[in-house]
């Protein structure tokens, strides 16, 4: 007998929903995180930190980096800000969408943007070559764990389901029959 409760379809098509919504967010942060990394390259080649904001903690150098400019190192902190919330947003529905992969790998993104966060603020105070190494390594890492999530993710369907997986994770061959239906065949 098949058990088709209301609320197990109702759940499972929302977690096929959130799916969709991941595979988003994840582009949107891969491209947030590509022009962030972008304007770190110019902070860091072009840009001065004066003396003066030089010292303090993270949230002292993000006040600093808004107040006292320059504009390149504002929009750099301003951006990293916006990022740290949309990758937080990705974690919940992550959460929401109840696949492990997908909500170990954005947690170690969250960990790897509030590390570089962490370093750009000790760049900022200290100026030091390894507080910049830091921030593009981990920056790195977020990447990284971004694209595998867009992998895991799939791409939408033929007819642009959300929630679409590609065949591999669905089970099938690839050819639109189960791995069960070729057995039979034999």
């Amino acid at each position: 007998m098949i058990d088709s409760d209301p609320t197990q379809v109702r759940g499972t098509a929302e977690r096929a929903g959130q799916l969709g919504v991941v595979r988003r967010i994840s582009l949107g942060m891969v491209v947030a995180l590509l022009v962030q990394y972008a304007l770190g390259m110019v902070v860091n080649l072009y840009v001065t930190v004066p003396d003066s904001d030089h010292g303090g903690g993270v949230l002292a150098a993000i006040g600093r980096a808004f107040a006292n400019g320059p504009a390149a190192l504002a929009i750099h902190a301003g951006l990293g800000l916006l990022i740290i919330l949309g990758i937080i947003n990705l974690v919940v529905r992550s959460v929401l969408s109840r696949r492990r992969p997908l909500i170990w790998l954005s947690a170690v993104t969250l960990l790897a943007v509030l590390g570089a966060a962490s370093s750009g603020a000790a760049f900022v105070n200290s100026g030091t070559n390894g507080a910049s190494l830091g921030m593009a390594m981990l920056t790195g890492v977020a990447l990284l764990c971004l694209t595998v999530m867009l992998f895991l993710t799939g791409a939408p369907g033929p007819a642009g389901a959300p929630g679409a997986t590609p065949p591999a994770v669905r089970g099938t061959t690839g050819q639109g029959s189960t791995g069960q239906d070729v057995a039979n065949r034999r």
